[in-house]
């Protein structure tokens, strides 16, 4: 009985929230049908979608299908709060998974909490959650990025944070672009990092592929993408204590390696074994640091020797004797006169 009293303790004049499947259409819930069915107005991302996701479920569209998408959601807001004000109980769905995470319906949510209207929920298939926890990744804490920034501060701001992050990030990217995304972060957060990237889940042709971001960049320019996917990266490495590494900590041991004699190459992979981060981390925190001083060698200095002189005499040489030179006298024949 389509858009009736639902008759099981629910309330008139309520925004519902409803998971919808994620690719296996088997995984809509009875309480979705139910809401579905009995909803007086059905709001989707996606019209077409969610017409045939009705279909699938026996369920009459009715004309209770209203396109609430990201272009319109500020608009249609206000709509759906009278509606709900008025009454009338009014189903959200996006295009696939729990709407509100990385698609339309936070708007819808807080426009009804700020009119202290009802907001509800039926929860089911999310592609955050199904990621996560298929990765063998840690999953307390974890964070949720959604689809990063294409390009600017936005974007490197983000994935710089991640670099020290003691959490397991959940990051969405589209097949054009993960291959590019990958390689950013291997680069980024060093290629040993721990990473999942999930594809098609719960589809018949899901991949799940686990490995280190420079083994899942590889991978990703081996084929060509298709699909849609998600990323699962590790947190960071630890100290003793627990803490994230930083970048203050890597340069207090390259400092160390420099100034024992160690070249910017050697020290930068001495200190990653050391402190069990990237490569490429530490290498361009080296780069960027001051060499230690030369080892200046004193100047030699010959020390006095402790001989004592030499008692020799001195050598006494005679006076050389030269004889006298005699010169007879020069004789002079007479003059005759002629």
């Amino acid at each position: 009985m389509t858009g009736s009293e639902p008759g099981d303790g629910r309330s008139r004049g309520s925004l519902v929230l409803v998971a919808t499947p994620i690719g296996n259409l088997g995984d809509l819930s009875p309480r979705a049908v139910a809401e579905l069915r009995d909803a007086d107005v059905i709001a989707a991302e996606d019209t077409r979608r969610t017409r045939t996701l009705l279909t699938h479920a026996g369920i009459p569209a009715a004309g209770r299908l209203r396109a609430v998408h990201a272009h319109n959601e500020h608009v249609e807001a206000e709509r759906i709060v009278g509606q709900v004000r008025d009454g009338a109980r009014v189903v959200y769905v996006s295009d696939a998974g729990t709407p509100g995470v990385s698609d339309p319906g936070e708007r819808l949510v807080r426009a009804c909490v700020e009119e202290g209207l009802t907001v509800e929920v039926v929860p089911g298939p999310s592609a955050v959650l199904a990621a996560l926890v298929v990765s063998g990744l840690p999953t307390t804490p974890f964070v949720f990025e959604g689809f990063l920034a294409r390009k600017g501060s936005a974007r490197s701001e983000r994935i710089a944070a991640m670099r020290t992050a003691l959490v397991t990030t959940v990051v969405f990217e589209a097949p054009l672009r993960v291959a590019a995304t990958v390689a950013e972060l291997r680069d980024a957060l060093g290629g040993e990092r721990a990473a999942v990237v999930a594809r098609e889940l719960t589809k018949l042709h899901e991949e799940v592929r686990r490995g280190t971001l420079a083994e899942l960049a590889e991978a990703l320019t081996a084929k060509a993408p298709r699909g849609e996917y998600v990323i699962v990266i590790g947190p960071a490495a630890r100290d003793g204590a627990g803490t994230a590494i930083t970048d203050a900590d890597i340069r207090t041991a390259l400092e160390r390696a420099l100034t024992a004699g160690a070249s910017k190459r050697d020290a930068a992979a001495s200190v990653a074994a050391e402190l069990g981060v990237a490569k490429r981390r530490v290498y361009e925190l080296a780069v960027a640091t001051p060499s230690a001083a030369p080892f200046e060698t004193p100047p030699f200095e010959t020390p006095p020797s402790e001989t004592p002189p030499s008692e020799t005499p001195p050598l006494e040489t005679p006076p050389l004797e030269t004889p006298p030179l005699e010169t007879p006298p020069l004789e002079t024949p007479p003059f005759d006169a002629p």
